[in-house]
């Protein structure tokens, strides 16, 4: 969790250099990585027909030898090409995995990784996990936050690490019963028992409470649902992580994963609709619109 707690950061960072020049001269980083790189897009192909967020590939910003190497699909070419670098002057840890607009760039979302995840088992199943956060962004992201009032108050208060910080209760007794037994009245497609649970909660919770925990079943469980449909791809075991007490942030991606694929079974189809899915996701108990 501690790593999570740089992501927002490093948008200061590339906003505060974002003179710095484009990469012109042949770079041996580039040579280390173009191999790696090269394989994100035969994945593409085998992911793509999960879901549309699989069918493009995102920048990639690779943190080594305390610089940021930006890498861009050419356009037109399934290659990636380097094309910026710029001093890390945060000190980002290795095991970075995040999503982020990069302010230098336009605004253009991009996968901020460090170089041992193209080594790892699951690494790139985690990059596809943060392009479905790209993909989320160019969609409808922006759009989704500006109707939360937990993210004006936050934007009110420059409080850019809301979607991290956010003091939820997660240990709080009710909130561990009815969200548990929420998982398995999604899990057993127990409709009744899934809307009787989920509007208790919605009545428990703080307007701002139900807008944090909904955001993020959109955000991450999205995200995680789509994750354990490549990890059934490539023949990697399911990602279950935040399903156990105690929870914390993480089960809402667990949970997300777990009531987007109970809507998708009632509705077949909506999860390719991310507004929709968000409003389906929010709405407690009331009909998916």
């Amino acid at each position: 969790m501690k790593r999570t707690l740089v992501f927002l950061s490093l948008a200061l960072l590339v906003q505060a250099l974002g003179m710095a020049g484009a990469q012109e001269a042949k770079d041996p980083v580039a040579d280390k990585y173009s191999a790696p790189l090269q394989k994100i897009f035969d994945l593409e192909a085998r992911f793509a027909p999960l879901h549309p967020a699989l069918g493009k590939v995102y920048p990639v910003a690779i943190v080594e030898n305390k610089k940021f190497y930006f890498f861009d699909p050419a356009p037109g070419e399934k290659v990636y090409r380097l094309v910026r670098t710029v001093p890390d002057t945060f000190n980002i840890l290795t095991g970075i995995r995040a999503a982020m607009p990069l302010a230098f760039w336009d605004n253009r979302i991009a996968c901020v990784v460090t170089g041992e995840i193209f080594g790892e088992p699951d690494g790139y199943v985690f990059i596809f996990h943060e392009f479905v956060h790209c993909a989320q962004w160019d969609c409808c992201e922006q759009k989704l936050k500006e109707g939360l009032s937990i993210y004006r108050e936050a934007m009110k208060n420059k409080d850019c690490m809301w979607e991290l910080q956010y003091p939820f209760l997660y240990m709080n007794p009710a909130f561990i019963k009815s969200y548990f037994a929420l998982f398995k009245a999604w899990d057993g497609n127990d409709t009744a028992a899934a809307e009787s649970l989920r509007a208790t909660l919605d009545k428990a919770l703080s307007p701002a409470e139900w807008e944090y925990l909904t955001w993020q079943e959109w955000k991450e469980g999205l995200a995680r649902y789509l994750e354990n449909r490549m990890r059934e791809v490539v023949g990697l075991p399911e990602n279950k992580g935040g399903e156990n007490p105690p929870f914390n942030r993480v089960t809402f991606y667990r949970g997300g994963d777990k009531l987007i694929g109970f809507l998708e079974r009632r509705r077949p189809g909506i999860v390719n609709d991310l507004e929709k899915l968000y409003l389906g996701i929010s709405a407690a108990k009331k009909e998916i619109p």
